[in-house]
């Protein structure tokens, strides 16, 4: 199954709030190889949630569909497996590195770091179900020094590939990201080793490939407002942010009422708006605003 991950590939990392359908498709068309929902919650999708549904939504440009979901029952991840609703996603990802209070507070994300027990069962809950499993972590809760050992434990739980960023879950998303204990774990594990962190242009995606021996590189904060990055990284001509944000929005309503595309929407302005010549105004605008043409003028200014 590890076929389906590219080598030396360009992926949008998972992140909660923003890699939502249009998102995801406007940073497929700019380039990137592989691409991850906002997290999903496992008792949302057992429990039928309509939000949880609203986060599964994909189009055709995505290559590589994956989904991503946060749990620290095995049972509740075996039985969101098991939804049909995943059954088009390339991948499931299991997140083991969100940091966010009210997450970690229920034993899931970043709180898998420090019982890695509980994480290998919830590896082997879902490869009870799925082939496609893998999983994304941190170096550690406050110390990075069991980062090398909780990733093989995730392997010898049967994830067939492993993403991690190079940051602590102290750390949150401070300080530098740690590329050289990303290397070792590179160099102890048999599956692939997704290296994530800092990866801001083409050039730092270069470097953590070659600094790391990472068999591909995700890409997170740096893609906000800026799907183009795919672009330079693979060397193609870019859309621009005017014409990327009017598709992220135009395939937005394709999927969601105008009234959430409006409130959904507005974050992701803020992104695309930065280092924009009037930003300032343009984001006030955009705050204020509750109409779709509103957002698009918006996106023609840019």
């Amino acid at each position: 199954m590890t076929a389906v991950l590219p080598k030396s590939g360009a992926y949008l990392a998972p992140i909660a709030g923003y890699t939502d359908v249009g998102f995801r498709a406007v940073c497929a068309m700019c380039g990137a190889d592989v691409t991850y929902t906002e997290m999903v919650s496992a008792k949302g999708l057992c429990y039928d949630s309509s939000r949880t549904a609203d986060l599964l939504y994909t189009t055709g440009n995505e290559r590589i569909k994956c989904v991503q979901l946060f749990g620290g029952e095995p049972d509740f991840i075996a039985k969101a497996c098991a939804s049909p609703l995943l059954d088009k996603f390339d991948i499931i990802d299991i997140n083991m590195g969100c940091p966010v209070p009210k997450i970690v507070k229920n034993g899931e994300g970043s709180a898998l770091l420090l019982d890695a027990d509980r994480a290998a069962a919830v590896v082997k809950a879902a490869r009870s179900v799925r082939d496609n499993v893998t999983i994304k972590m941190r170096l550690g809760w406050n110390d990075k020094s069991g980062a090398k050992d909780f990733a093989l434990r995730m392997q010898d739980a049967g994830a067939i590939a492993v993403a991690v960023h190079g940051r602590t879950r102290d750390m949150y998303y401070s300080g530098n990201a740690d590329w050289d204990a990303i290397a070792e774990i590179v160099c102890a594990l048999d599956i692939p080793v997704i290296a994530n962190g800092d990866v801001t242009d083409s050039a730092s995606f270069d470097a953590i490939l070659k600094h790391t021996g990472a068999y591909a590189a995700m890409i997170g904060r740096g893609a906000l407002g800026n799907p183009d990055i795919f672009s330079s990284i693979k060397g193609v001509s870019p859309m621009g942010r005017a014409e990327a944000l009017k598709r992220h929005i135009s395939i937005m309503l394709n999927h969601h009422p105008s009234a959430k595309v409006c409130a959904d929407i507005k974050k992701h302005i803020a992104c695309y708006l930065k280092g924009v010549r009037g930003g300032k105004e343009l984001k006030n605008i955009a705050f204020s605003a509750s109409d779709i043409d509103t957002f698009m003028e918006i996106a023609s200014r840019l």
